[in-house]
């Protein structure tokens, strides 16, 4: 590619909705703005969910967090926690969060092409008494992501149907790609480092630090 894709790009709504149109009306209704039953029921099935911020400064980043179904704990019907787990102490998602107060989400059923996103205003509370109801791995986490709802819809499962992300047969072999101790080995970029050990920490943190 010789040209810079950012010299052409589009610059306003007016046009992009140029090249595609307006959305239909059902697009817009199924937004509900609120964790309804249905949304309820869907978040009580998810054991992920991603979670999209961006800094003071702009930067965006998007991290998933995983654990048993149901993990995520609706609190009423305008707000949800996610609870906070042991990992690497970057804290990029919790910084943004204190920085913008706004977070994305998208759950994720496994086998289901239907995902829940809810958007809106975002918090870190570490308030104990609230964190000792967010026990599903068995420990009240150091703190946790309050969202509220300003909006919540279903979203399309084109995507996933398009992937088939939850097709075995369409899945990649494990020898077509590298492991995941070699991604990290490679991108470590520490010459004493061997994949071996990588493999070994990946091992011993799968073990031990999953809480």
């Amino acid at each position: 590619m010789t040209a810079d894709p950012f010299q052409k790009a589009l610059r306003s709504e007016e046009e992009l909705r140029a090249i595609y149109g307006e959305p239909m009306r059902r697009a817009l209704r199924k937004d509900v703005a609120r964790l309804d039953e249905m949304c309820r029921r869907l978040i009580a099935a998810s054991p992920m969910v991603f979670v999209a911020t961006f800094s003071a400064a702009g930067r965006c980043d998007v991290t998933p967090r995983g654990g048993p179904p149901g993990f995520v704990s609706v609190l009423d019907d305008h707000r949800l926690a996610i609870p906070d787990a042991t990992g690497n102490r970057r804290l990029d998602t919790l910084t943004n969060v204190v920085a913008t107060g706004r977070a994305g989400l998208i759950f994720l059923i496994p086998g289901r092409d239907t995902t829940l996103r809810v958007n809106g205003p975002a918090c870190v509370i570490d308030d104990a008494t609230l964190l000792a109801e967010l026990n599903a791995v068995g420990k009240p986490p150091r703190t946790a992501i309050v969202v509220e709802a300003e909006e919540a819809y279903a979203h399309c499962p084109k995507a996933f149907v398009r992937s088939k992300l939850w097709d075995a047969a369409s899945w990649p072999a494990p020898e077509d790609l590298p492991s995941a101790a070699a991604v990290s080995h490679a991108h470590a970029r520490d010459p004493a480092l061997t994949v071996a050990e990588v493999e070994r920490q990946q091992q011993d943190s799968l073990l031990h630090r999953l809480d």
